[in-house]
């Protein structure tokens, strides 16, 4: 048996084999099928493995606050994937596709922008995860932004993308209630809210002007 004094750097893209890479469906999202092979924790390669891959890009998203009056920006919109569960409209924060060669900053931006109509300021990034690499190849950078939360109302987003989305302002300890609650389902929210619960005094901190 192999050594595994170091698991979390034991391997590199170099133990694996892709074998075939088909695309099944092209539309809004891309379908992959891969067939490939991987070296074993205990030694010696894997049988070919076949597998369907969600392909829809990288994304970023970012919560907006602001540290003058502890209150943060959320939008709520329709969302595809919980039409058939108990409540299709979602809390969120804003976020977006990264579709062109804009930095994960900038399109955090121009989507606070497009979904919430507010202007960022100062940002800084949070964390950047994979929320489902069993199967998608989404990879999604989260920040957060500065901005001026009595600027924040309506109704925004983009026609053409048939967005409806709908800006609601809250205290920090407000969303923070609403992730212990279960009231937001979106997973870059939760990480954000609870990341801006232990780091808030920082920010109010740092963004004083």
């Amino acid at each position: 048996m192999q050594s595994n004094d170091n698991p979390a750097n034991e391997f590199t893209p170099q133990d694996v084999e892709i074998i075939s890479k088909k695309t099944l469906f092209r539309g809004f999202f891309k379908m992959v099928k891969y067939t490939f092979k991987h070296r074993l924790f205990e030694g010696g390669w894997s049988q070919p493995i076949e597998r369907e891959m969600f392909e829809r890009g990288h994304a970023a998203a970012l919560v907006p606050y602001d540290p003058i009056r502890d209150e943060v920006v959320i939008i709520e919109q329709i969302r595809v994937g919980a039409l058939e569960h108990e409540n299709p409209w979602q809390l969120e924060i804003v976020a977006g596709i990264i579709d062109t060669d804009e930095t994960a900053e900038n399109v955090a931006r121009r989507e606070a922008l497009e979904e919430a109509g507010l202007e960022v300021k100062k940002v800084l990034p949070i964390t950047s995860y994979y929320p489902s690499s069993g199967g998608c190849s989404e990879k999604l950078d989260v920040f957060v932004g500065q901005v001026d939360s009595s600027l924040a109302k309506g109704v925004h987003g983009l026609d053409y993308e048939g967005e409806d989305i709908r800006v609601q302002v809250m205290k920090r300890e407000q969303a923070y209630q609403y992730v212990k609650d279960g009231k937001f389902e979106n997973g870059a929210t939760i990480i954000a809210m609870q990341w801006l619960q232990l780091n808030y005094l920082d920010l109010q901190s740092q963004w004083k002007e």
